[in-house]
């Protein structure tokens, strides 16, 4: 029976970060003829997490096996290196070292070891003097070398993904207010006064991603707190000949400052990992009065500084403090002073935070009548942005056959 609404496509996606472009690239592909159109608020795709971080493709040595991150990631890397080499996009396949510095770190070190045989990834043990093989300015006690990492242009695949998609993009179209009817679909309007109407709508919003599923009518559990990566790039980058990481602390979803030498040559230092005011807080500068006090309004905010402010201390002390943050990286590149570091673009997280305070580990999609959302996808989501796209498409195209 015809319900005599005259849809604009079948699916809409929010979002043009990578993981929303290739959603919209992986239905058109599975589904030729599925009508798509992508709302992004930004004048271009990629201008948030995709596009700031340390464009790494990550091998998924660090990842729970049998986690979404684990299976994603190993055969994300090996498909988005396929990617780039089709389409040309900058890529290389570098190998990374992961450092330990203090004799604690030694057995979280061999626990990597054996999670990445567990998730089939080739990885070399090294001691102290073989470090040098591969950064000859790098100290530590031990290394493993992780030779299936590398680096890329993640800008440059979204472009891609979305000229491949076939989509409709439709830029500087911020979400404003979403009507939900489950026997009718969805109807977005956004803040230039248009109206999209669509069958099944994919949130992909990223830093926003649980405000648009509040829109939907969909209480999704948990909060984005934003968290800021704060860079350095390095005005010697001959010191470091690849990616250089430390041994990461499993209490917490970020691996530490680390040493990435990117597809221009240049050697990005950082992140740390600091609270932003804003969803979209790049600077201590930025300060939006309403996404801070949601955030503080959500429990889970305050579990997490309960649990965590010792660690979160730190942060804050080398985000002020150059000569701090000099004094984390010295750990592995002894020869790097305060003058090396030169301030570079930062980048914020959207970390899904739980109601009790849980950081979540791992990708989290949750569907609702007629959407499908994307609640938690930072690094590796670039890495994996491809079989993430099949998984959130094959939802989505399920819920466009039963509706």
């Amino acid at each position: 029976m015809s319900t005599g609404i005259a849809y604009d496509c079948d699916v809409l996606v929010v979002g043009g970060g990578i993981v929303g472009l290739s959603t919209a690239y992986a239905i058109t592909r599975s589904a030729p003829g599925t009508r798509v159109v992508v709302l992004e608020k930004e004048a271009g795709p990629a201008r948030h997490q995709t596009g700031r971080n340390s464009g790494v493709i990550h091998s998924g040595i660090y990842y729970r096996p049998g986690s979404l991150k684990a299976q994603y990631a190993a055969r994300g890397a090996a498909e988005m290196v396929k990617f780039c080499a089709e389409y040309g996009i900058a890529h290389a396949v570098t190998g990374k070292l992961i450092v330990a510095t203090e004799r604690s770190e030694l057995p979280r070190l061999h626990g990597l070891v054996q999670r990445g045989r567990e998730n089939g990834i080739p990885v070399r043990e090294l001691g102290a003097a073989q470090i040098a093989e591969y950064e000859p300015e790098v100290e530590g006690l031990a290394a493993i070398h992780v030779g299936t990492t590398g680096v890329c242009d993640f800008v440059g695949v979204a472009r891609q993904l979305a000229e491949a998609s076939g989509a409709e993009i439709r830029y500087g179209a911020e979400v404003r207010r979403i009507d939900r009817r489950p026997e009718l679909g969805v109807a977005v309007l956004t803040d230039a006064g248009d109206v999209v109407r669509a069958r099944v709508l994919v949130n992909c919003a990223g830093l926003h991603c649980d405000e648009v599923a509040r829109l939907t009518g969909d209480e999704p559990g948990m909060r984005i707190v934003p968290f800021r990566g704060e860079y350095y790039s390095l005005a010697r980058p001959e010191l470091v000949r690849g990616l250089v990481y430390p041994v990461p602390d499993p209490a917490f979803p970020f691996l530490g400052v680390h040493l990435t030498r990117g597809i221009d040559g240049g050697v990005h230092i950082g992140p740390n990992a600091v609270p932003a005011l804003a969803r979209e807080g790049y600077d201590w500068g930025t300060v939006r009065p309403r996404e801070l006090a949601a955030t503080l309004a959500w429990p889970g905010s305050w579990q997490i500084a309960r649990r965590h402010w010792r660690y979160g201390t730190g942060e804050l002390r080398r985000s002020v403090s150059r000569r701090a943050f000099t004094t984390a990286v010295r750990r592995l590149l002894p020869a790097v002073t305060a003058d090396d570091l030169v301030p570079s673009a930062a980048g914020v997280r959207a970390q899904a935070v739980l109601r009790d305070g849980t950081l979540v580990d791992d990708f989290l999609i949750r569907e609702g009548a007629r959407a499908v959302h994307v609640l938690n996808a930072p690094s590796p989501a670039a890495t994996a942005s491809l079989p993430i796209g099949r998984e959130v498409a094959r939802r989505a195209l399920e819920t466009l056959r039963s509706a």
